[in-house]
């Protein structure tokens, strides 16, 4: 596969990009000027803003395959123009340069939804996935509620918590979607989805990344 990706220098992409170059992919990924070097070697960098799809639309092809993985850093709350300002004008960007491009099918990095807290980051989300669906690509929306990783640990004090809101039959669902999940396993879940791009629109939710099997099209909600 033929790989771009935005938000290159980031937290996920720099363990997302080394795991497709292991599998014999090609990757090139957008960063700031400046940044060039913060990319895993052997990815292409590609300088250019991802809040304006006229700086980088020319340097997707010929990858098959986008990842949009831009957003702002650790969500709270407090940065709901953030969201606005940033997750949303950066997605919106993205599909209008895969427009007419080689690309075949777009994976975006989405967050667990309907949730209960941090409600204008999910309703930017949500729009985000509905702008991708409007484009007719084939998608892959991966949808974890809260990553865990190097500096994004804490949540593991909150996991005994989980075990008891799933105990309850009628939050069993809720618990089971927004349970957190590790970075590895995100990591591997996406890079099966861009190696198994589906026909329509797929969503990976918790239960499907924190499994052991490969990701397959069958694993996975398809509508």
């Amino acid at each position: 596969m033929n790989v771009f990706l935005t938000g290159a220098s980031g937290y996920l992409a720099s363990r997302l990009i080394p795991e497709l170059l292991s599998r014999g992919h090609t990757v090139r990924g957008l960063v700031r000027r400046g940044s060039e070097r913060k990319l895993p070697r052997g990815a292409e960098a590609v300088v250019g803003d991802a809040l304006d799809a006229s700086t980088y639309s020319h340097a997707i092809a010929p990858s098959d395959t986008f990842v949009h993985l831009v957003g702002v850093a650790h969500p709270s709350p407090a940065k709901a123009a953030e969201f606005r300002s940033i997750d949303l004008v950066s997605i919106r960007q993205a599909v209008h340069a895969v427009r007419g491009s080689s690309v075949r099918h777009f994976v975006y990095l989405s967050v667990a939804q309907p949730a209960p807290a941090m409600c204008e980051y999910v309703a930017v989300r949500a729009e985000g996935e509905r702008l991708v669906r409007d484009s007719a690509l084939a998608a892959t929306f991966v949808r974890p509620w809260y990553v865990l990783g190097p500096g994004h640990r804490w949540p593991y004090l909150l996991l005994p918590a989980y075990w008891i809101w799933g105990a309850f039959p009628s939050q069993r669902d809720t618990a089971r979607r927004l349970y957190p999940v590790k970075l590895a396993d995100v990591v591997r879940a996406m890079a099966d989805a861009i190696e198994h791009p589906p026909s329509g629109v797929r969503v990976i939710e918790a239960p499907e990344l924190r499994a052991r099997e490969p990701l397959t099209p069958a694993r996975v909600v398809t509508t």
